[in-house]
């Protein structure tokens, strides 16, 4: 199958472009490289996917043409996305990177007509709010730029499938983590810190907040089997993620013990926007796709702390 993996040279989006490659589909690649974070990072991930056989194309959703792209594409996974929590993208960017591109995307992926194997849209835990712990009925409330925006492509990707104009369906993933996360994110930024001796910045009561951890490995396995299973997914949505969730600070004394330092902390103000808790429904999932997340998160932590040190990561370079 030739698949096109959008956010290709993103966390996520790279390690499920390697394992389709190594699963004999034909893979290709597209990111384009906004600077949210380090480009170098984003280099390593694109070296590694085209080291397993994928097609890099830098290429923006929100403004390039997107038919020479999509042509013959049988099968689409929309990882692209302007992520997370972030004090200096704006709402501009969130609507140009998650609702525009997405648009645009959809649209040239129904007027080339090939892609019968599945739009598979890659959502979040964002868009149900500060509390993600319920079904896929529970009612949305996002709390961030993010969340909103990644709800309205969301909605745009299902409408275009109830229209029957192509096959599709959106997985809400819940905190995923391992090798290649993003430097911004928690783990990263606390390996990064007691390697190196710094303070790690945390903000005000989220020691005490919940959250469903999801191994890399887990959220691929969930999202190749919406592929194989698109005609069980066509127009659903699925949570995407762990059922067993832990705190900030259990997370934290995990990887203290990894690395065998204690981390030295700096508490800053509350971040608006951010999740209280996060408890993966995945009962859904497990009951149409056979889902079952299987990676410890002191498993999956080792894994990332290994690979932290096995690529010399600090401040974006390697």
């Amino acid at each position: 199958m030739r698949i096109l993996v959008t956010g290709a040279a993103g966390f996520i989006g790279s390690h499920l472009a390697e394992h389709l490659a190594s699963s004999g589909h034909n893979v290709i690649g597209l990111d384009c490289l906004i600077d949210n974070y380090a480009r170098e990072l984003k280099e390593i991930n694109i070296k590694s996917i085209s080291e397993k056989g994928c097609k890099f194309v830098s290429c923006d959703l929100a403004e390039d043409d997107l038919s020479s792209v999509v042509k013959d594409v049988n099968a689409v996974f929309h990882c692209a996305a302007q992520p997370g929590l972030s004090s200096v993208a704006s709402l501009d960017d969130y609507i140009r990177n998650n609702v525009i591109a997405t648009h645009r995307l959809l649209e040239t992926v129904v007027d080339t007509n090939t892609v019968h194997g599945g739009f598979i849209y890659i959502s979040t835990s964002s868009v149900y709010g500060a509390r993600a712990t319920g079904n896929e009925s529970t009612e949305t409330k996002p709390t961030s730029y993010y969340g909103v925006t990644k709800l309205a492509a969301e909605h745009l990707v299902m409408a275009a499938s109830r229209q029957g104009r192509i096959d599709a369906c959106s997985l809400r993933l819940f905190s995923v983590y391992g090798p290649r996360e993003r430097p911004e994110k928690l783990y990263p930024r606390l390996i990064e810190c007691i390697l190196q001796d710094k303070e790690f910045t945390l903000f005000d009561g989220s020691n005490d907040h919940y959250r469903s951890y999801t191994y890399v490995a887990d959220a691929l396995a969930g999202m190749v089997l919406a592929l194989e299973n698109m005609s069980n997914c066509n127009g659903e949505i699925f949570n995407i993620g762990s059922n067993i969730s832990i705190t900030t600070r259990e997370g934290i004394r995990i990887i203290e013990n990894l690395l065998g330092r204690q981390a030295k902390f700096r508490v800053t103000p509350t971040r608006p926007g951010d999740q209280l808790e996060t408890r993966a429904d995945i009962e859904k999932a497990r009951n149409i796709l056979g889902y079952n997340p299987t990676t410890s998160v002191l498993e999956g932590l080792s894994q990332e702390v290994n690979w932290f040190r096995d690529n010399n990561i600090h401040d974006g370079t390697n």
